[in-house]
């Protein structure tokens, strides 16, 4: 229960943060899309680094554990590509059309049974994905730390430092 309760309170703070950083808006959704407004980046990159700085920090002081999914190249693109599509022809990601659909915009309610109606679909599909698609580039449980053969925090030095060039190009550029 306590799980179902932390789960609860991350996600209903997750949508505070998505709301108040603006990312929520239709607008801010179309500007990324067109590669004219990099809030949604700048917020989502920000999101990843800290998860990465926070996640090997708590495995460092053994207070969590790493769980890696499987890299499938196949899975990984194609569903890619259908998350793609699905943001381009909706204007919202998973995340952002629940925040949308919460803040009472209810075009956004098309993406979520969109989402449901694919996990149907992927769910009937899974037997014969399982034999084909799912086996197409299947690298195991890999990181880039363990491909380069390097710990993992020269390499989040080097996602870190790339960001904050990234986030001053787009500064530059007044994206």
């Amino acid at each position: 229960m306590n799980m179902l309760i932390y789960g609860l309170l991350t996600g209903v703070a997750f949508g505070f943060i998505l709301q108040k950083g603006g990312v929520l808006r239709y607008d801010k959704q179309l500007g990324v899309l067109r590669l004219i407004d990099m809030t949604i980046i700048k917020f989502m990159l920000t999101s990843v680094l800290v998860g990465m700085v926070g996640i090997y920090l708590l495995v460092d002081l053994e207070l969590a554990k790493l769980s890696l999914k499987t890299t499938i190249l196949g899975g990984n693109i194609i569903g890619g590509l259908i998350f793609g599509i699905g943001w381009g022809l909706l204007g919202y990601c998973p995340g952002t059309s629940a925040g949308a659909l919460g803040e009472g915009r209810w075009d956004a309610l098309y993406g979520i049974l969109g989402m449901v109606a694919g996990a149907a679909v992927y769910a009937e599909a899974f037997p014969l994905m399982k034999r084909t698609v799912l086996t197409w580039g299947n690298l195991g449980k890999i990181t880039i730390p363990q491909v380069l053969g390097v710990n993992h925090w020269p390499v989040i030095l080097v996602f870190v430092v790339g960001a904050v060039l990234l986030f001053r190009f787009f500064e530059k550029k007044g994206l």
